[in-house]
């Protein structure tokens, strides 16, 4: 790209954003010099990109803060009442453009920028994502908190401050290498430590009577220190806060030691503690450190639990309440259950937490007597409702006594919250109909639905301004707050002008994306092929096998007619498996060696590439979403309970292949059937499969290509220098197709051909990308928030919206 191109392409990026004053421009650049020489002491000779972006992000700052203070004294002077969204994760990504974008300062920023000789989007890469999630579960979360502050709700994060996210992946000889994730190494601009509400935690100990009253003695003590982080609203002058709690020790070290010539033993109890804040958890069957994590988090109030981690909080807070406040049981036991509400995430035996008795016992010994309280009033309740019933009693217990002493965190939450929601509405069936079915039996009115959803400001003004700029110049620019307005392009789905439009500038995110990937891994890509790409986090019930069974079917297609007509497709795979999960990683390490083939073999060309983008994360997702053609959504039916990047996939105009499962359902019902494309069997149908005895080789018998790429895996055709690496992972597929990858076969590759046969008509392609971008509206995060009161949720329903005044 020429430097006349690269100006004229960055000029336009402004005009975009619009044109800012004057008077801003000189501001930023003022204020940017300013922290540039007394924040990092630095002058433009010396100073790095790194400089340069800590400048620019305390220049931002100056313009939170004033907004942040006002809006914390309005809810103080008001008295409002406030939800705290407790989360052990929070994908927040980066800030600096989300921050930008909210404060209306992108356009003054980068013009300033441009006059100081410096690259916006140089400067925004230095920033690390805060990826302190696994996945969907933490990106909700960083959605929800976006939305809370843009329409004004009085809201908190709780979470946990780790020093180490979900691990860098990195790709060696065609396996993951899990990397620390160390995003606090050059320090956090947008964060305040905030010494001064330290508290401290309890672990260990035992208990003691004294009559009524439980003392909790020879415990062992964990400083929490919270940092404070702004999240503003969208042009509102709402800035609420997430506060992310680091664990510290409560003596630097054993001077006694030291002075002995130990140093290590003097700094190892510090050590100990401070583990506790120190690295994300990887597995969902890693089950030590996730205690203290969760107790760590209450400090006044919890509200919103999101999924079971942080379910302690619930004995937590009845011990406050009854042990350091001395209500009675009962009282405490009504204030606990009329503050707590519950999000259920998944229905998968595997996903639930279930924490030994014996680990409670050690690490909390009071909260398990507080649990064990809890379950005897719960189960004196069952036996009420239900007399005689022994099984349900069993079943109902929040102490499994199967095996090894369990606590059923699920339970424990569904017990002792006002409200459990679940976040599809397929889900929130499936939560009565199977997982809580007692449940549901004994609280009818607990539980609702509430459908995930994504913040249209981060996942479509932020990652595809080129889109938002054309929506704009129809509907105008009340959309991002108001998405509903979307459903206005529909109008326009018979102009031929706007369509080519809309389709150029699909052509332009691809060409972003396929910039990047011959920048990363060298691979060049036909921009004219279809992006067909899944990205999430590996796992068996995504069946990112079932997408890669039928890539290797397009192989020996090509491959037995190399002159035969192709639609040219670039597949992308993209997620990190969890370090733990055997299966999962051998899934990446064949998804690369079978790249390795295809990417290589000269038959092939450019009719098929293979992708596996390293080290997914939000800032990555950010340039995938826009260039998508096609969205893989093809979990097993009833095993996915929501998604979001089906959402955001959506929203950026991408067509969808999937299940009706978790979000998809109702994306279908918003866009029309004919405008997604959906295979495979349905939750009943899955059910029946299991029913009646499912063989796979009844299927297999009837599959010839089916047959033909599993035992190419098998054979080692894709490394065939350790030719029997793979054996055990085709032979598993056939012998425990837990995920019924082989019964959707068939139907997945027949709907794929139906994906084909659309895609060489680009006119009908587009005109069902803008209804799926038009139908979009129901699945913003605002929504989400806003549907609550009318839902019977407590913890929002009271609040009145507080929009601090504009004076800060």
């Amino acid at each position: 790209m020429t430097s006349e191109e690269s100006d004229f392409l960055r000029r336009k990026q402004i005009s975009l954003r619009g044109l800012p004053e004057i008077d801003s421009v000189k501001e930023v650049i003022n204020n940017f010099n300013r922290h540039l020489h007394y924040t990092c002491a630095k002058d433009r000779n010396v100073a790095t990109n790194k400089d340069f972006y800590f400048a620019l992000a305390n220049t931002i700052m100056d313009k939170l803060v004033g907004k942040w203070i006002r809006t914390q004294q309005s809810y103080h002077k008001q008295n409002v009442k406030r939800v705290y969204y407790l989360s052990l994760e929070f994908m927040m990504g980066r800030t600096l453009s989300n921050t930008m974008i909210n404060l209306m300062l992108e356009g003054a920023c980068d013009e300033a920028l441009y006059q100081l000789g410096l690259d916006i989007e140089e400067l925004e890469s230095e920033e690390p994502d805060a990826g302190l999630g696994n996945g969907g579960l933490g990106r909700l979360a960083a959605c929800f908190l976006d939305s809370l502050a843009t329409l004004g709700y009085p809201a908190y994060g709780y979470g946990i401050r780790y020093e180490h996210g979900l691990f860098n992946q990195a790709i060696i000889n065609c396996n993951q290498i899990e990397k620390p994730d160390s995003w606090l190494t050059y320090g956090n601009p947008w964060e305040k430590a905030r010494p001064e509400y330290t508290i401290p935690v309890k672990f260990y100990g035992r208990t003691q009577k004294h009559g009524d009253r439980v003392e909790w003695v020879d415990y062992k003590t964990v400083i929490a220190m919270p940092y404070d982080t702004p999240i503003p609203g969208y042009k509102t002058n709402t800035v609420n806060t997430v506060r992310l709690w680091s664990a510290k020790s409560p003596k630097d070290f054993d001077l006694s030691y030291f002075n002995h010539g130990n140093y290590i033993e003097a700094v190892l109890d510090r050590n100990i503690a401070e583990n506790i804040s120190r690295v994300l958890y990887p597995n969902d069957n890693f089950f030590e450190g996730k205690v203290p994590n969760s107790v760590v988090l209450l400090s006044e109030v919890a509200i919103q639990l999101n999924d079971t981690h942080p379910s302690l909080a619930v004995p937590e807070l009845m011990r406050i309440l009854v042990d350091e406040e001395g209500l009675t049981w009962d009282l405490a036991w009504k204030v606990c259950k009329g503050t707590f509400a519950y999000t259920n995430h998944t229905i998968l035996p595997e996903a639930l937490e279930r924490w030994p008795v014996s680990m409670i016992e050690h690490v909390l010994p009071r909260h398990l007597e507080i649990i064990y309280l809890i379950n005897h009033f719960h189960l004196e309740e069952v036996r009420a409702k239900f007399p005689g019933d022994h099984e349900k009693i069993r079943n109902m217990s929040i102490i499994e006594e199967t095996g090894e002493k369990r606590i059923n965190m699920a339970y424990l939450s569904v017990v002792s919250c006002h409200t459990v929601n679940g976040v599809a509405a397929i889900h929130s069936g499936l939560l009565v109909t199977s997982l809580f079915k007692d449940f549901y039996e004994l609280y009818p009115g607990k539980f609702q639905n509430k459908t995930n959803g994504i913040t249209p400001r981060r996942w479509l003004v932020l990652c595809n301004p080129s889109l938002s700029h054309l929506i704009t110049e129809k509907i105008g620019d009340e959309w991002p707050t108001q998405l509903h307005q979307l459903q206005n392009l529909k109008e326009f789905v018979n102009d031929k002008t706007f369509l080519q439009q809309v389709f150029k500038t699909k052509q332009e995110n691809k060409r972003r994306l396929a910039q990047y990937v011959a920048d990363t891994y060298g691979i060049t890509l036909n921009v004219g092929s279809m992006f067909d790409i899944q990205v999430k986090r590996i796992h068996e019930y995504k069946r990112q096998t079932l997408n890669l069974l039928h890539v290797i079917t397009l192989y020996n297609r090509i491959k037995s007619n190399p002159n035969g007509e192709f639609v040219p497709r670039t597949v992308f795979f993209g997620g990190k498996a969890a370090p733990g999960y055997q299966t999962a990683k051998e899934t990446v390490s064949l998804i690369c060696h079978v790249a390795n083939v295809i990417n290589n073999d000269p038959v092939i060309g450019d009719k098929l590439k293979v992708v596996f983008l390293t080290n997914y994360r939000c800032s990555l997702a950010e340039i995938i979403m826009p260039a998508a053609d096609l969205s893989e959504q093809i979990s097993l039916a009833g095993t996915e309970a929501s998604g979001t990047g089906n959402m955001k996939f959506m929203l950026n105009g991408a067509l969808t292949i999937g299940t009706l499962d978790g979000a998809n359902v109702e994306m279908a019902e918003e866009m029309g059937m004919e405008n997604i494309f959906i295979f495979g069997m349905k939750v009943e149908d899955v059910s029946r499969l299991w029913a009646d005895g499912y063989d796979t080789r009844r299927y297999l018998a009837r599959l010839p290509e089916l047959q033909l790429a599993l035992s190419q895996i098998r054979a080692g055709l894709f490394n065939p220098a350790e030719p029997h690496k793979f054996s055990d992972f085709s032979d598993n597929l056939i012998a425990n197709d837990r995920f019924c990858v082989i019964a959707d076969y068939e139907s997945y590759v027949k709907c794929q051909e139906g994906v084909s046969e659309l895609y060489m008509d680009w006119i009908k392609w587009t005109e069902k990308c803008l209804v799926n971008i038009a139908s979009s509206g129901k699945f913003s995060s605002d929504q989400s928030i806003e549907a609550v009161p009318f839902q019977h949720n407590r913890v929002i329903c009271n609040f009145v919206a507080v929009i601090p005044d504009s004076h800060s």
